[in-house]
């Protein structure tokens, strides 16, 4: 059962059981007042009558009879007749009920209001009690009211509403099948560029978003979703990629040295120097390629306070450990950032391992960091032969080294990683110079304290 049917058929079904209760309600209503009307047009008359027998003097039953029934017309649906001694006298011209004995009989015995039954419905009815001066017998004056009539008018009236009410509901029906169709068509799809996703494995695919309502929005969630899940994908193709190329030459390297190895010890130990140092370089590129894959994850930035002059410095601490040079620092940044103080050291680091490899004993190092335009820079510099201008851009793409460069190709690729998760980017000037802009700074001192 499709989702449109399941919201029409709970709209109809909550519509009808309130036009259900609406109507039952007010034909409970409309009974209840007829039969308030009826009781009503029951007492009028016997007000009438007795305001009729005050105003004109009369010497018997027969003449108050007679003389009553020429001036007094039934309403529709209602008839008079009189009593006299429990027998028939005489009636209204549209009276109904003088053929039934049995009727006449009871309606002699009661004195009030009463309900009976007659062969065309239910009746009510008022047998009045009436006497005259100096005329021994005793008569009824017989209001009579065919209730059934009444109610009819009240069936049709409803019969006419619920007809009503169900045109209204098919109306609603197929307006709630028209605008849900409108709703849900974003979903359905939704749904179907699922299905062709899946079967097509094109992920490029996106929806069209118009309006700002909830399946808009869940339009844009699908769309983002699939914005997620086509990176990860291509994170993951490239990583496999990368790993097949970068690893199958230190795999050829090591197994075509385990064949070749000789029986001697010497020549085992040189054969398992060769492995090692193979697998060393296997390791380091997988843990860099690790690293650029976790770039493109949300998790991949532990994000804190971090002291731009700390920082600086203490990367220049641990970069003496590389080797002999000429270790200074440029700059300070007496500035915060919200960062990520490893990933930041990690990036400086591998500048300072690169300008280490392109400089000879003695030559000069530098880091440092200053703020520019609101913005934090953090560079290294060496007096090395630096790089090309051609090759500027190039040099952050995975797996390209310049000239004789050791290494995978992957340390500046790392570096731009970095950079790119803070929001800044990263850059060649003056030919040895690796300048990384961060985004963030959330507090500068005050100079004057």
């Amino acid at each position: 059962m499709s989702a449109r049917f399941r919201i029409v058929g709970w709209m109809l079904a909550v519509v009808g059981l309130a036009l259900a209760v609406a109507i039952s309600a007010g034909w409970a209503v409309l009974v209840q007042r007829e039969a308030e009307v009826v009781n009503d047009e029951l007492r009028n008359e016997v007000d009438k009558l007795r305001g009729f027998a005050a105003q004109r003097p009369v010497r018997d039953l027969d003449e108050l009879f007679d003389a009553y029934l020429q001036v007094n017309v039934a309403d529709r649906w209602e008839t008079f007749f009189t009593l006299v001694d429990g027998r028939w006298h005489g009636r209204s011209p549209d009276a109904r009920a003088e053929a039934d004995p049995r009727l006449i009989d009871r309606i002699a015995r009661h004195t009030q209001v009463a309900t009976g039954s007659h062969d065309e419905g239910t009746i009510r009815w008022a047998a009045i009690p009436v006497s005259v001066i100096g005329d021994a017998r005793q008569g009824h004056f017989v209001i009579l009211v065919f209730y059934d009539r009444h109610r009819a008018e009240v069936d049709r009236a409803v019969r006419l509403l619920v007809l009503s009410a169900l045109g209204a509901l098919a109306l609603a029906g197929a307006a709630g099948w028209f605008v849900a169709g409108r709703v849900l068509s974003p979903v359905r799809l939704v749904r179907t560029t699922a299905e062709r996703i899946s079967d097509s494995s094109d992920l490029s695919q996106r929806l069209t978003v118009t309006g700002n309502d909830d399946v808009a929005a869940l339009a844009r969630t699908f769309n983002h979703m699939l914005d997620r899940l086509e990176r990860a994908f291509a994170i993951q193709r490239e990583f496999l990629d990368d790993a097949g190329h970068e690893l199958r030459t230190p795999i050829t390297v090591v197994r075509g040295h385990l064949e070749l190895m000789g029986a001697t010890d010497e020549e085992r130990e040189e054969t398992l120097a060769l492995v090692t140092d193979e697998l060393d370089r296997m390791s380091r590129i997988v843990e860099d390629l690790l690293t650029l894959a976790k770039a493109e994850q949300p998790g991949f930035l532990a994000i804190e306070e971090v002291e731009v002059a700390d920082l600086t410095v203490s990367v220049v601490a641990k970069a003496r450990a590389l080797g002999e040079r000429r270790w200074r620092v440029d700059s300070l940044a007496e500035v915060s950032i919200m960062a990520d103080r490893q990933r930041l050291t990690q990036a400086l680091m591998q500048l300072a391992a690169n300008a280490f490899r392109h400089t000879a004993e003695g030559g000069e190092i530098a880091v440092g960091s200053a703020v520019q335009d609101g913005r934090v820079t953090l560079w290294v510099r060496d007096d090395g032969p630096g790089v090309p201008d051609d090759d500027r851009e190039r040099i952050f793409q995975r797996f390209v080294r310049v000239g004789s460069s050791p290494g995978a190709g992957l340390g500046l690729a790392i570096v731009r990683s970095i950079a790119e998760a803070h929001g800044g980017t990263v850059h060649v000037e003056d030919g040895a110079r690796f300048v990384i802009t961060v985004e963030g700074t959330c507090d500068e001192p005050d100079p004057d304290s």
